[in-house]
């Protein structure tokens, strides 16, 4: 064999052998892309949007999903709201974040470029050490250079009382002065893993 067929020959396995590792590598979420929302209802019929701004994600090639919710930061527009919320409902300073687990099928990693598909994401949600399963129905969609965005579909209802936090609502709406804080939230996103 030539020296130019060995050279040609060690580029064409080096080659595949990224491409195979670029193709089982675990996607992350791209948090600049992505987005997560959720409704609040005080006095029975004044609903507002927030956010929270900081979150983190994995996707292996197994179908392992990761979801890690920083809870600091949490963002209804109003500080000292904020600051009511991490202290008095989540106690960030002991409980820093909120995590999701779950598994989804994997071939849907093996979805082709532009085509979606709508499933059911069924997982664990664990707030405060207090786990209880929570299902997304999303639409998964293949976008280019392997990326996959996942959007739900509807919004998913989480109840307080499934995490043992109603005390801290409670607490929120007495130091507000509020008639009514609702103990069901509505929480949507839009994630890109890449």
């Amino acid at each position: 064999m030539s020296k130019q067929s060995r050279f040609f020959k060690i580029i064409s396995l080096a080659a595949c052998l990224g491409f195979s590792s670029l193709s089982f590598a675990d996607l992350n979420l791209n948090k600049d892309k992505s987005q997560l929302n959720f409704i609040s209802i005080k006095n029975e019929h004044v609903a507002e949007s927030h956010t929270f701004d900081s979150f983190s994600g994995s996707l292996s090639d197994e179908g392992a999903l990761t979801i890690a919710i920083d809870i600091d930061s949490v963002n209804t527009i109003i500080p000292i709201r904020n600051e009511r919320m991490r202290k008095m409902l989540f106690d960030a300073a002991n409980y820093q974040q909120a995590v999701f687990n779950a598994n989804i099928d994997k071939q849907l990693l093996k979805l082709a470029e532009g085509t979606s598909q709508t499933v059911s994401v069924n997982g664990s949600l664990k707030i405060k050490d207090v786990s209880a399963p929570v299902t997304f129905d999303v639409a998964i969609t293949a976008l280019e250079n392997g990326q996959f965005r996942a959007t739900t579909v509807k919004p998913t209802l989480i109840n307080a009382s499934s995490f043992q936090l109603d005390a801290g609502i409670a607490a929120l709406k007495e130091i507000a002065m509020l008639n009514s804080i609702s103990t069901t939230v509505p929480l949507t996103f839009s994630v890109i893993f890449e």
